[in-house]
């Protein structure tokens, strides 16, 4: 019989200090100094902790129930640049949240700017952090109903440096490529991992 996990600790249980700005350019990068409450009680020594500050995103997977495709984006990462890879990368359709957005409004304006595409119904998936130990960023996930005979081409925005170039394919061969590696970034994963969970029950609703 499992348990419960009792949340402990929250916003309250850190002590922070003035933070500052260590980077200001195309990204920007915050330092931290707190102290928080220990499990085994007292406070924690002072800390030092460099945020990336990312902010929201949303992401989307395109996906048509009657053809039974999904729509992938492949465009160039700098982030895959060092390891035993191409940098390009096959990708959801996704974008930042800009103030008074919603994560819906984000997805729905992306799949036109970076895929040509009107995005239908829209289910949400989930809600998860990238990598909290060092960025705030947080990803709203949703799949996207879509017709994806309109989905083709190069796109994005040109003074953004995009260069976007649309994929089709099976629901079957996007599942095999998060198998075998293919698809390697977190928010693609998870999303075809959904969809491969709840696809039969999704072309039920879709059709």
């Amino acid at each position: 019989m499992t348990s419960e996990i009792k949340q402990v600790f929250d916003k309250e249980d850190v002590k922070l200090r003035p933070k500052e700005r260590a980077f200001d350019g195309f990204f920007k990068i915050d330092r931290y100094r707190l102290s928080h409450r220990l499990f085994k009680g007292g406070w924690s020594q002072e800390l030092q902790r460099e945020l990336f500050v990312r902010g929201d995103a949303s992401c989307v997977l395109p996906y048509d129930p009657v053809t039974d495709q999904v729509v992938l984006l492949e465009q160039f990462r700098i982030g895959a640049l060092n390891h035993n890879q191409t940098p390009w990368l096959l990708e959801l359709v996704a974008g930042m949240n800009d103030e008074g957005e919603t994560p819906e409004t984000v997805v729905r304006r992306e799949g036109v700017e970076e895929a040509g595409i009107e995005l239908g119904e829209l289910k949400p998936i989930c809600e998860y952090l990238v990598s909290p130990g060092g960025t705030n960023e947080k990803i709203y996930l949703f799949c996207g109903q879509v017709d994806a005979k309109t989905a083709k081409g190069i796109h994005g925005l040109e003074h953004e440096g995009e260069d976007i170039k649309v994929h089709v394919v099976s629901a079957k061969q996007a599942f095999e490529y998060v198998s075998n590696g293919r698809i390697n970034n977190a928010a693609s994963i998870i999303a075809l991992q959904w969809l491969q969970l709840n696809h039969e029950l999704i072309k039920s609703e879709w059709t």
